[in-house]
């Protein structure tokens, strides 16, 4: 490494998500040299789309990164299933543009990923060495993208989150934010699906174990989501309870009360196997992690 045994030159992709607003000042925080990248317009952000393959050539080569945090994707799942070719071109080809890159450079990848890879039939915690078997093009595209890193490079981190929460009331556009946006509307009563399981990832602790295991070198598969199980109306319920909205009533729905193009797999329920066996799971529970989340970025300070 460039930067000394602890300090490492990191590209970003997807730096301006809400995994990456997270992530980039945790890694500036552990002593590297952090370049973040996107599509978007953001500042302090430099612009990268990974789909373009003579683009991404030119920013590893440039920037000579120590290894390449591969955060962009094509995260909305039903955008994924109503388009396909967008779905597996940013998702497996932009990955095979920086793999190859990568490949070409001798620096090592971190492939964000997702426990949506499996079909949710297993009524255990899924864990690393479980087969794969996704229901959805979302799923279908990220696999592809952990297929190609693994047969191209030999130093890699694929890395599993589940259901992501994190980038406070500008970046969290999924199921924390959508709830905690219709209560900022004036929502009075909520319905959340009570069928569908999974495991939250908190983005802050998702960061903190991403540090040491960069650090660790163990390179591999991994998963990394907080502990224990969750369906949306507990996690609904949660929030409700955690900004003190003790008014709003969380009704329980079934799945079929919001149809949607994207099959979802009954369980996504994840144990970070891997990050136990080598003691390195910094993962709070989802209700902790939850309570910090909130208390962070929706509960006024002071």
């Amino acid at each position: 490494m460039t930067g000394g045994p602890d300090r490492m030159r990191i590209l970003v992709t997807g730096a301006a998500g809400m995994l990456g607003s997270d992530l980039c000042p945790v890694l500036r925080q552990a002593g590297n040299e952090v370049f973040p990248t996107d599509i978007s317009s953001e500042k302090g952000t430099e612009y990268l789309d990974v789909r373009d393959q003579t683009s991404v050539n030119q920013h590893v080569r440039r920037m000579k990164p120590d290894l390449v945090m591969h955060l962009a994707a094509e995260t909305d799942v039903d955008k994924c299933e109503l388009e396909p070719q967008h779905a597996f071109v940013t998702n497996t080809i932009g990955t095979q543009n920086v793999a190859l890159a990568c490949q070409a450079q001798a620096c090592a990848v971190v492939y964000i990923s997702t426990i949506g890879v499996f079909d949710g039939e297993k009524t255990e915690p899924y864990e690393e060495w479980d087969t794969p078997n996704p229901i959805n093009v979302y799923g279908r595209s990220k696999l592809e993208g952990e297929k190609i890193v693994s047969r191209l490079l030999s130093n890699y981190f694929i890395v599993r989150a589940g259901w992501m929460m994190g980038g406070g009331p500008t970046k969290d556009k999924k199921f924390v934010g959508k709830i905690v946006n219709q209560l900022a509307k004036g929502a009075k009563t909520l319905r959340a699906v009570d069928d569908k399981f999974g495991s939250p990832t908190y983005a802050e602790d998702f960061s903190n174990c991403l540090v040491d295991l960069i650090r660790s070198r163990r390179y591999g598969l991994y998963h990394c989501t907080s502990r224990g199980v969750a369906s949306r109306y507990e996690i609904a319920k949660r929030i409700v309870q955690e900004l003190g909205k003790s008014d709003i009533e969380v009704l329980p729905v079934s799945s079929a009360y919001f149809p949607l193009p994207a099959r979802r797999a009954r369980s996504e329920v994840s144990r970070n196997r891997m990050l136990e066996l080598l003691a390195m799971d910094k993962t709070r529970t989802w209700q902790e992690a939850l309570k910090a989340y909130i208390q962070a970025s929706w509960i006024p300070q002071g």
